[in-house]
């Protein structure tokens, strides 16, 4: 439709120029002296009365008139576009103080808008925004050479007559915001490798894996203020800043964009996390940072060389009695009699609390497949006995250190993200239009200790490769199983133990559901109370079948001066993290649906003829009338642990040797036999120690004597074969004590 002519006319008179154009928009005059100098009245009607004039433009650039138009229909939907207009034009009246005053908009024929106004500063006709994955621009400028079609549907002013001057300031600051929708800015010229340290080992780099951890807004909130939340980015601004804002923080990628000089960080450039961080605290040094990361936990471990001291030890003697740490690597079973010779530690509790460990870092992403429809995966419970105070906690802290600290930065980094998320949940609806979106955070800890069943199904289900359990005291633990509901604890326990599925109906809350419970368990016991919670009713259900228990037997030692280095320390510390890295990062798989899917490792034909030797070695204990009954319930178990034990050392053996992983050797097979053959002659062990204890406890009993040395001297006439050490436990008295009422025994019998 054609503008009105004396609305024209009139539009000339105060200085405008116009033109006239055809149907399809195209000037049908020669127009290129009318950019510079506006026609007359009578010039205008003239064309106006043209055959093919259609309607009527306003040259734009003539007395400083500039448009931005708004062109909505690169949107395919209604609702697409009516949003885009909204977060434009609240952005607009965010920034620019009195906007509905100074800015005249008319909508076109066309799903668009011309944002009209006058200023000193014009430039030609620009693209100004241009869309993710579209070509076309959905913002643009008419300045110097353009013009607009005259429209009537004035949704600000009231006409073009009622276009105003604005200052070079709210100009520029309309300028910034349309350019704040521009996506075309994510594709800069700029190679992000170019800057970074090149020939890292790692096979995830610690800039990599900071970037993946690090929240870019985190690092520069105290510098900038965010502007204006949109739709597929943030706009910010420097603090003290006069222009509107300084750059973007894009969604898809969390990179920082800035156009703004006056920061220590480089402008027209695309800036990760880690260029920020480099900045910031290394003055642009990225192999320095790089270090720095990789020193402070970030990126998988590389591979270090064991230390020289450790290369000239011997290899151990090992008893026959004690944990074959001959199944381990060569450099492993020499940090393992290191930290016996510093720390007065135990063979024993060093190789379970080891075994633990790799039970732990490997998961749920390998198991053994013996033969088709028998799946092991390596789970492992594990029981270190001893007296209080013989050292257990430090023996299993000595192994599982490495992964303790890991497990320590993950409770930090959820804690830090559950203060932002409950932050982000409190702020108000305007607040949250100027804050960058926080998503509820994942719990990433995967070692517990006092946990109960529910919040234990949560840190599984999101810990999918496997959750360990380590106790200082075991025996609480068990007490608690079936605390809050009668028995289903314990089964669900028994469940894990075999990785088998379980689900949690909670009232009041989701069900949870984990398909494939991985559960490695350890802790210490002492053997007074191991009695006690072993009981028969657990021995009945195959709760204690499942445990692998360490009962060395041991004293107090004395303070011994032997120094661990530092070097030793820390090789340890990355060897166990790059165990669990490589795993991590390498084995971990998933499928479609974000199940994981476990690697398969099968026997070797020489591994699977000793296996089958084994397998019917332990059949005949079972089958043996020689065997007591309380063997041979845990004999079947013990079937499982073999391959599992199997799985575990041949992961190792993959990590430290870089032997096939889907390939269990005979090494394997027959180191685990050693495992196994000690942990059932521990579980002989605990028997004849419970024996003992019972009929102890039941001499003291049927004694029907009050005092402690009345009683000791009824069970000892009934029996002198009493082992000593436990009457003095039982009664609570000195071993010291026992020696005495036996010679004040003997006296009294004439010194017999």
């Amino acid at each position: 439709m054609k503008a009105e002519l004396n609305r024209c006319k009139k539009l000339i008179s105060d200085g405008f120029s116009l033109i006239t154009v055809s149907e399809n928009k195209i000037p049908n005059i020669k127009w290129k002296k009318y950019q510079t100098e506006a026609m007359t009245e009578d010039e205008f009607d003239n064309f106006y009365n043209l055959p093919n004039t259609a309607g009527v433009g306003i040259v734009t650039g003539h007395s400083d008139l500039e448009v931005i138009d708004v062109d909505l229909k690169v949107f395919a939907t209604v609702p697409e576009r009516e949003a885009f207009w909204k977060e434009l034009i609240s952005f607009l009246k965010d920034n620019i103080y009195d906007f509905e005053q100074k800015f005249v908009i008319v909508k076109t024929r066309n799903a668009g808008y011309h944002i009209i106004y006058r200023c000193t500063k014009t430039t030609g006709n620009k693209k100004i925004a241009v869309l993710e994955n579209m070509t076309e621009a959905v913002i643009e400028s008419r300045g110097v050479g353009g013009y607009v079609w005259i429209y009537d549907n004035f949704v600000q002013g009231k006409g073009y007559n009622d276009v105003k001057y604005i200052d070079k300031e709210d100009r520029e600051i309309l300028w910034h915001c349309c350019q704040t929708f521009n996506h075309e800015k994510e594709s800069f010229d700029y190679d992000v490798k170019k800057i970074e340290p090149e020939h890292y080992e790692a096979d995830v780099k610690p800039w990599v894996d900071y970037n993946d951890k690090t929240d870019i807004w985190d690092l520069i909130s105290s510098e900038f203020s965010i502007v204006k939340k949109l739709s597929t980015k943030i706009a910010i601004k420097r603090n003290g800043a006069k222009s509107p804002h300084s750059g973007y923080i894009f969604d898809n990628s969390r990179c920082m964009y800035l156009f703004s000089t006056g920061t220590i960080y480089p402008h027209e450039k695309l800036l990760t996390p880690f260029h920020v961080y480099t900045y910031q605290k290394f003055n642009g040094d990225f192999s320095a940072a790089a270090k720095q990361l990789y020193k402070d936990g970030y990126g998988s471990r590389v591979k270090r060389e064991m230390p020289k001291k450790l290369k000239k030890e011997k290899n151990p003697e090992i008893k026959t009695d004690e944990f074959p740490i001959e199944v381990f690597p060569e450099n492993l079973q020499k940090y393992i009699v290191e930290v016996k010779e510093t720390l007065n530690a135990s063979y024993d509790y060093l190789g379970s609390a080891l075994l633990w460990v790799i039970s732990l870092c490997i998961g749920n992403s390998m198991k053994i497949e013996i033969k088709k429809g028998w799946i092991e995966a390596g789970v492992v419970w594990i029981a270190i006995v001893g007296r209080a105070g013989i050292g257990k906690s430090h023996n299993i802290d000595a192994m599982v250190q490495p992964l303790s600290d890991l497990n320590k930065r993950e409770i930090r980094r959820f804690a830090e993200q559950v203060k932002k998320y409950n932050e982000y949940k409190d702020l108000t609806k305007k607040e949250k239009e100027f804050a960058p979106e926080v998503e509820e955070p994942i719990k990433s800890q995967f070692i517990v200790g006092d946990i109960t069943l529910e919040s234990f199904f949560d840190y599984h289900e999101q810990n999918p490769n496997g959750i360990g359990i380590l106790r200082d005291e075991l025996s609480g633990w068990i007490k608690d199983l079936n605390k809050y509901r009668e028995g289903s604890d314990l089964e669900t326990y028994l469940s894990c133990w075999s990785n088998q599925q379980i689900i949690l109906t909670r009232k009041m809350a989701k069900s949870s559901y984990v398909p494939k419970a991985f559960v490695p368990i350890m802790g210490g016991v002492q053997p007074k109370i191991l009695s006690q919670v072993f009981t028969p009713e657990n021995k009945d259900n195959g709760f204690i079948d499942r445990w692998l228990l360490c009962y060395p037997d041991m004293e107090v030692e004395r303070y011994n001066e032997n120094e661990m280095s530092s070097e030793i320390l820390e090789w340890y510390s990355e060897y166990i993290k790059g165990l669990y890295d490589n795993i991590k990062n390498n084995w971990v798989r998933k499928d479609e649906y974000d199940n994981q899917l476990p690697n398969i490792a099968r026997f070797a034909p020489d591994a699977k003829k000793e296996w089958i030797k084994i397998f019917n070695k332990i059949t005949d204990l079972q089958n043996s009338e020689s065997e007591n009954e309380y063997m041979k319930s845990i004999l079947p178990k013990q079937k499982s642990y073999v391959a599992r034990f199997a799985l575990l050392l041949n992961c190792l053996y993959h990590y430290d040797q870089n032997i096939d992983p889907n390939v269990v050797t005979l090494k394997s097979i027959q180191n685990a036999e050693k495992l196994s053959d000690y942990y059932i002659k521990m579980a002989k062990k605990n028997k004849i120690e419970t024996m003992e204890d019972t009929e102890i406890r039941k001499a003291i009993k049927n004694s029907g004597k009050i005092t402690a040395q009345e009683q000791f001297i009824a069970a000892y006439t009934q029996n002198p074969e009493l082992n000593r050490s436990k009457m003095a436990e039982n009664l609570n008295v000195s071993r010291s004590t026992i020696k005495n009422w036996i010679k004040q025994l003997e006296v009294a019998n004439g010194g017999k």
